[in-house]
């Protein structure tokens, strides 16, 4: 989809970026094994040289001329692999502190997203984009869509098509779809979308239905939602010939599908609040969020509503669906909805692996739901998700094979971002200082 606008925005950024950004100082990764994701394959002792904010070379040890003054990191041992992406994933808005906002970024980045695909805008964070993407955060490259549309802030169909418009004119990457809205009103939206060459995606409204967002050109369905409401997923088994037609349905269409599995495993108690409470990355967090968080599970799980039989049929609908997704060719991206319950920026992606993995993805299809298609799904902005010549210096640089099993994908000795390189030091002593902060 072109979008001419946007990717105007995208060109300007990269013109103003301040020197630091467009550092011409090279990195050269040697001795590494590369895990290109062009195929599933690896390429053992190999070197990268990276300048500025792309890939500049990779070929075997020896073949690659290292430029002098590089700095140079020894790969021997280790695996290189393209940054991971967080598909369906927030950021403050402008009205959180600062500081929270480059922590969440910098959480993200530590656990190898380099890019974020933010599902929920605020006005004036386009700001925070433009900081973000011309290296003036640390922060993974980040791709926003704007305010959502739903059931508060539209009332009509001309006020669906209006606000396609103004935030078109204001430079989002895509619209956000969430429940509320009537059947004319979505169709006004999707209409003045496909118009004017914006993506949408999201929920899918009830009024709305998912085969009808689909035929109307919705782009990505969120959490599986939509199809678990299409099926009738908490009533028990769903119907497999029903199931069949929405997945042919849904890859004729080229649809895009980001699961959030954790996350509505937790929400539908899948997991105590003990186990939950537990987590270790909880130290990276401000306290009074967890206990925020803690006070919403209880109350959902307290309500005169909450039927713990049917969340668990739901849970397993939900598994059942994704893996007939996957199964029947439908592209699937990795998201996790961070930061919502429990779900802290960047180790709730590690979290998300094994349910993926439960869907019949083999660790190969995980990582490349997070990098190379990620990098197909943003084509017309930039090129980026291979380890290849020319793509943008997204990188992560693991202790073990990723290929072997997705849990090695935590295991990071450093993560780069746009060409600026930050080492397992410079991660640990960030982390420590955030632990250290919220342990006081």
């Amino acid at each position: 989809m072109t979008r001419c606008l946007s990717l105007l925005v995208v060109l300007l950024a990269v013109v103003v970026a301040p020197p630091r950004a467009q550092n011409a100082v090279a990195v050269a990764f040697e001795g590494v094994t590369v895990v290109p994701m062009d195929r599933e394959r690896t390429l053992p002792a190999h070197t990268v040289v990276v300048r500025g904010d792309r890939i500049e070379a990779v070929g075997p040890d020896g073949s690659v001329v290292v430029p002098t003054g590089a700095t140079r990191v020894d790969g021997r041992g280790k695996w290189l692999v393209p940054g991971l992406a967080e598909m369906h994933g927030h950021v403050p808005p402008p009205s959180a502190p600062a500081a929270l906002t480059e922590e969440t970024l910098f959480l993200y980045l530590s656990q190898g997203i380099t890019t974020v695909r933010g599902m929920l805008g605020a006005e004036g964070q386009l700001d925070l984009k433009r900081r973000a993407n011309t290296g003036e955060l640390l922060s993974p490259t980040l791709y926003l869509a704007g305010p959502s549309f739903n059931g508060n802030s539209v009332s009509s169909p001309e006020q669906a098509e209006a606000m396609v418009r103004r935030q078109v004119e204001e430079g989002w990457d895509l619209l956000k779809v969430h429940p509320g809205l009537t059947r004319p009103e979505y169709d006004a939206m999707a209409e003045a979308a496909n118009a004017l060459g914006i993506r949408f995606g999201g929920h899918v409204p009830a009024a709305v239905g998912l085969e009808h967002a689909i035929a109307q050109g919705q782009e990505t369905f969120d959490h599986v939602d939509g199809y678990a409401e299409a099926l009738d997923a908490s009533a028990g088994p769903v119907d497999p010939a029903r199931l069949d037609d929405l997945v042919r349905q849904s890859r004729a269409a080229g649809v895009w599908i980001v699961p959030t599995m954790a996350l509505w495993e937790t929400i539908y108690g899948a997991l105590s609040l003990e186990t939950l409470r537990a987590y270790p990355e909880l130290a990276y967090v401000p306290p009074q969020q967890v206990a925020g968080w803690t006070g919403t599970v209880e109350q959902i799980r307290a309500g005169a509503d909450y039927d713990a039989e049917a969340a668990r049929r739901l849970i397993a609908g939900r598994n059942e669906i994704l893996r007939a997704l996957h199964a029947g060719g439908v592209r699937i991206l990795m998201g996790t909805d961070a930061p919502q319950l429990f779900s802290v920026p960047g180790f709730s992606l590690h979290r998300e692996f094994p349910r993926m993995a439960a869907a019949g993805m083999s660790p190969y299809e995980i990582l490349h739901s997070g990098t190379a298609l990620v990098g197909e799904y943003f084509s017309d902005e930039d090129t980026f998700g291979l380890v290849a010549p020319g793509h943008r210096a997204d990188l992560v640089l693991l202790d073990a094979d990723p290929l072997d099993d997705s849990a090695h994908l935590a295991e990071i000795a450093g993560v780069m971002v746009r060409g600026r390189w930050v080492d397992r030091a410079a991660l640990d002593a960030r982390l420590d200082a955030l632990r250290t902060k919220y342990a006081d």
